[in-house]
């Protein structure tokens, strides 16, 4: 099926293989490069799970401890041979999202196949997961070491209760100490199937050629696997504050505001557009709020404000350096009740609004942020290129609606990396 987005400019070719894989080439005429991109819909949050009424609680860390393990072959070299073959390949692990990826100008069918067949083949044995777990741990060392990765790790298990958000990505020193190779094995074989996983290619790519190469992944007997999150969150922080001590010149923040999360379908889309304008109308650059506050030094040009979504967790942030923390989180609680109160400039809802729109179509010109974007939408039950008729279905009613409810102080949270 060959689909053509006139908004956008965009056309993808897409087909549901046999084996059960999602492809979705996407035509890039006269491009050098291609850029292929195999995501499974598994992240570091999905540590506790079912399949045909057998529950599985693994240890935190379980789906960064795969990504890791996968690139080991029996009987080659999976680097070596990418190097060979021109191809620059890379993995990484978020929340909800593991993802393999190679970008090359030259050999892509080399390329491709050597993709699908090192993620399609596990070989774990205990003397390899001993021998990466030192690895790992100094990889979660360096992250725990690291102000900008706490400040939010700790803003997160102070927000929630149970959800495994709470968690980091990596895990532990301790909780990656009870990962075996059978843990592995057990994990691969529940996310790692061709239904739970899609391939994304950008370029100038026969997209008959990338259908025939992808059939080659096996196909999986084993039924869905049935994911827990925790309990239903209470939009209360699970604590008001944390703060913990680093070696930073300046106090750091990251200031939590939690939100009820998007359900599945484009209304997350939808809610994701809503945050990133509630954010950006309440202290974004481009608000009075914030050139009141960089005027009097209360944040620097490091600050910035978001929303983040996931499965059972949604929340808008702000960050920075202050040397007055407080004095920045009640300013943007006051600010969001007088915007409550009186509303605000409807011309400054279609600047934000334009300026969002246009950082989407700007990132079209990236190959890894197209793949990832169709791949993890996808996984929320949307089409991302449909994002132009999402912004044209948000309203500044929708906008004045979710500050009001969000940014309060029952639902705000503090994190604090202090020098």
């Amino acid at each position: 099926m060959m689909k053509h987005y006139d908004r956008i400019g965009e056309t993808v070719h897409e087909q549901r293989l046999s084996n059960g894989l999602l492809v979705r080439v996407v035509s890039k005429p006269g491009a050098s490069k291609a850029h292929a991109f195999l995501a499974v819909d598994y992240g570091s949050m999905d540590i506790s799970f079912s399949i045909g009424g057998k529950h599985y609680q693994t240890p935190v860390g379980v789906a960064h401890y795969l990504e890791h393990k996968m690139f080991d072959m029996p009987d080659m070299n999976v680097m070596q041979l990418f190097s060979r073959y021109g191809g620059n390949p890379n993995a990484f692990t978020s929340y909800d999202i593991t993802a393999y990826y190679v970008e090359c100008t030259d050999w892509f069918e080399e390329n491709l196949k050597l993709l699908l067949q090192y993620v399609s083949t596990p070989y774990f044995t205990e003397q390899s997961v001993e021998k990466e777990r030192g690895i790992i741990a100094q990889e979660i060392r360096m992250y725990e070491d690291n102000p900008d990765s706490r400040v939010f790790e700790n803003l997160f298990s102070a927000m929630y209760a149970s959800h495994p958000i709470r968690h980091s990505i990596a895990g532990t020193v301790e909780s990656i100490a009870q990962i075996t190779d059978q843990t592995l094995y057990d994990c691969y074989g529940a996310f790692y199937t061709p239904e739970n996983m899609m391939l994304c290619v950008v370029g100038d790519i026969d997209p008959e050629l990338v259908f025939r190469l992808a059939e080659m992944l096996p196909k999986s007997s084993v039924a869905a696997p049935v994911r827990d999150h925790g309990a239903e969150e209470a939009m209360v922080p699970l604590s008001r504050e944390v703060s913990c001590q680093m070696e930073v010149a300046m106090p750091m923040f990251a200031l939590g505001f939690k939100t009820e999360p998007a359900p599945y379908g484009p209304a997350s889309m939808r809610q994701e557009i809503i945050g990133e304008l509630a954010s950006e109308i309440l202290v974004g650059e481009s608000s009075s709020l914030y050139t009141k506050l960089y005027e009097k030094g209360l944040i620097d040009p490091g600050f910035s404000c978001g929303y983040e979504g996931l499965k059972g967790a949604s929340m808008l942030t702000a960050s920075g350096d202050s040397a007055n923390i407080a004095v920045v989180r009640d300013a943007i609680l006051e600010e969001a009740q007088r915007i409550g109160r009186e509303g605000f400039d409807e011309v400054l809802f279609n600047r934000s609004k334009r300026s969002s729109l246009g950082r989407r179509m700007r990132d079209l010109d990236s190959f890894d942020s197209i793949c990832y974007r169709m791949c993890a939408y996808e996984f929320e039950g949307v089409d991302y290129f449909s994002f132009p008729s999402a912004f044209s279905e948000v309203s500044p009613q929708h906008v004045l609606e979710f500050l009001s409810r969000t940014v309060t102080e029952e639902r705000c949270a503090l994190s604090v990396v202090r020098p």
